[in-house]
């Protein structure tokens, strides 16, 4: 075990959450070991994999914080648990149909997987390095993902048939729809809004390092290599003839065009207009059918069903207000609530969504903490990006139970947990800079001391 760091026989932090972001995107989330049944999803056990890793490496290190933070992520995300725990003791206590006694276990258990992913992140992202190496990793998944989807609109086919194959796995079919005429692709997900949200969720990180060449400083010329994934990713939501998909894309856009260096601003939102203009040209009706999802929403059936579900939402959350009818025991048989938040204050009641909420709060007050303190650009640009990552999952949250999808769930608490990292790496070079550093915003000159 080497001091000051979470590492375990040789493994890191930044090992491990590579592990888990391949197992996330390129394993398709309805896959699962069939031994294992609904337990099986691979990204799911090696969230375990990793608590028991942290658990081990905490035991094992030898000396303290160099520069305790308060880590505001990591407490909200404890009361969120014990939240759930005591609204699962409860609807135990009270008895469930014994078909909803599983998924109620289900859900503890994908909460004990996510719980291993956000403490890795917190505790053994430590370094500058530590964070670009993740979020490189982050970018290039999300490109690679989005070129997998572009590449499944082109074909309109799902292109995952061969995992039904492999011995020991299995995997619904998974096909892809069409709306208006045009395909909606889910990627490697169980749903297009799943798939959506992950590819929106890094697309302000992307840019980040597109920005700043790879996250490396200063800033270097002629390398367009970041502006690549950027541009997957935005291509597919534009052609995914999804509202969702859509406004996530416009969430991450507007939020991180203040923090573009003003040489940037007219590129790129000029690139934007051309992609979008060229997606319209050459495929046909994606323009009618993209429009028509807005003009039209009032009479969309999703747009009612959503509607219909605030309407009736009273109706489920009376039931057990203040914790709920017990995390992951409401079906689909009863309602489906295409909005986590709706669905979280049914399950876990007033004081679930509350606790729920204040991870979000957490993790964007680290990110920007983070972002105002330190006089590094990168910590800077990758504090704003990483909130407004975690602002257009909070967004995209109000259009799907993402909590129920393991690519949606699994990158929430991922970027939550390098909210929080973030923090205690600005913390520390806040406590071993000199009083008399003046700093200098991003884009600017180095620190002046």
């Amino acid at each position: 075990m080497q001091e000051g760091s979470l590492r375990w026989r040789g493994l890191h932090a930044v090992s491990m959450l590579t592990v888990y972001l391949f197992l996330l995107f390129a394993i398709p989330s309805s896959a699962t070991i069939t031994a294992l049944g609904s337990l099986g999803r691979p990204s799911v056990i090696w969230g375990i994999v990793m608590v028991l890793w942290w658990v081990i490496a905490k035991l094992q290190t030898r000396d303290a914080e160099l520069h305790p933070a308060r880590q505001p992520v990591r407490f909200t995300f404890l009361i969120f648990v014990i939240v759930a725990l005591i609204s699962f003791a409860v609807a135990m206590f009270r008895g469930q149909p014994a078909d909803q006694i599983s998924p109620a276990f289900t859900a503890l258990v994908r909460l004990l997987s996510w719980s291993g992913v956000l403490l890795i992140s917190i505790d053994g992202i430590r370094t500058n390095g530590d964070l670009e190496r993740i979020v490189r990793r982050i970018g290039i998944g999300a490109g690679l993902l989005a070129a997998f989807g572009i590449v499944q609109f082109v074909t309109k086919t799902s292109l995952l048939e061969f995992f039904s194959s492999i011995p020991g796995i299995t995997m619904p079919f998974v096909d892809v729809a069409e709306r208006g005429g045009v395909s909606r692709v889910p990627g490697t997900a169980t749903h297009p809004l799943e798939y959506a949200t992950v590819l929106n969720a890094a697309l302000p990180l992307v840019i980040a390092a597109a920005v700043s060449h790879g996250l490396r400083w200063p800033l270097e010329k002629g390398k367009i290599f970041w502006w690549i994934p950027a541009a997957l990713i935005s291509l597919s939501a534009l052609i995914g003839v999804s509202r969702s998909a859509i406004i996530g894309f416009g969430v991450a856009a507007l939020t991180m065009i203040p923090v573009l260096p003003r040489r940037y601003r007219a590129l790129v939102i000029i690139g934007g207009l051309v992609l979008a203009f060229v997606a319209v040209a050459a495929i046909p009706g994606l323009f009618a059918t993209t429009l028509n999802l807005f003009a039209g929403a009032s009479n969309d059936p999703s747009t009612q069903s959503r509607t219909g579900g605030l309407a009736r939402a009273p109706e489920f959350i009376s039931a057990s207000p203040l914790v709920g009818a017990g995390f992951g025991t409401f079906l689909p048989r009863y309602y489906i609530f295409d909005n986590e938040w709706v669905l979280v204050t049914i399950e876990l009641g007033v004081l679930g969504v509350v606790a729920f909420g204040c991870v979000f709060v957490a993790a964007i007050w680290s990110g920007i903490t983070a972002r105002n303190r330190s006089t590094d650009p990168g910590i800077r640009l990758l504090g704003y990006a990483l909130t407004a990552s975690v602002v257009n999952i909070a967004v995209l949250f109000a259009f799907f139970d993402g909590l129920s999808f393991p690519q949606s769930g699994g990158m929430f608490f991922l970027i939550a947990g390098l909210c929080g990292a973030i923090l205690k790496i600005s913390g520390a070079q806040e406590a071993s800079r000199p009083q008399a550093t003046v700093g200098r915003d991003f884009g600017g000159a180095a620190p002046v001391e």
